[in-house]
């Protein structure tokens, strides 16, 4: 091998790598799951996850009453966001939920409002959220507690690059800063 095949090698070899991205949360390029979903806003209209090509999606899967993690999660999307300063505008943050029965429109409306007014809240059918938590690999289950329930359900969030593809699935206990910085690196592809 010549000094300058090696050279053509090492050079090709670096420009590889510089595509590849570092995440802190668990990178998921490539994935056969979370393709898409079809859920409605609080007014009613269908969205796909193509309706947010040309910006990074960030997906919470939660209800509204729940005590802790559903509020800490939105509650930090809206700081991640604050983080961003003006790349924010190219994040959209979803809330799914997993209680469509108590999770009414104007309910989960006033919900994600109340974190951040650019925040979606989606919904479907019982049967459209086990097919969209299906696609997600997300884990819910309806628990009892004396005359009424809570729901058990997985604490991910799912972030999508500006061309919808499913990039990174940060984990519940990362902080704000990991959130953005991931967030950062998605955005790097628009």
């Amino acid at each position: 091998m010549t000094l300058l095949s090696v050279a053509s090698t090492l050079i090709l070899a670096g420009c590889d790598r510089s595509q590849h991205l570092s995440f802190k949360g668990i990178d998921v390029g490539g994935a056969s799951y979370a393709r898409d979903f079809e859920l409605l806003n609080p007014h009613g209209t269908k969205h796909t996850l193509s309706d947010f090509k040309g910006k990074a999606v960030l997906i919470f899967f939660g209800f509204t009453q729940c005590p802790d993690v559903c509020p800490t999660a939105l509650s930090r999307a809206a700081e991640v966001k604050q983080m961003l300063g003006e790349d924010a505008a190219h994040l959209q943050v979803i809330f799914v939920t997993v209680d469509p029965e108590r999770d009414t429109p104007e309910v989960l409306q006033a919900y994600t409002s109340a974190f951040d007014s650019s925040f979606l809240g989606l919904y479907s059918s019982l049967e459209g959220t086990a097919e969209t938590a299906k696609e997600f690999k997300v884990f819910y289950k309806k628990v009892p507690t004396g005359a009424s329930y809570t729901m058990d359900h997985t604490a991910l969030s799912y972030v999508f690059d500006p061309e919808g593809k499913l990039r990174v699935v940060l984990r519940h206990e990362q902080t704000a800063e990991d959130f953005a910085a991931d967030i950062r690196q998605v955005l790097l592809k628009r």
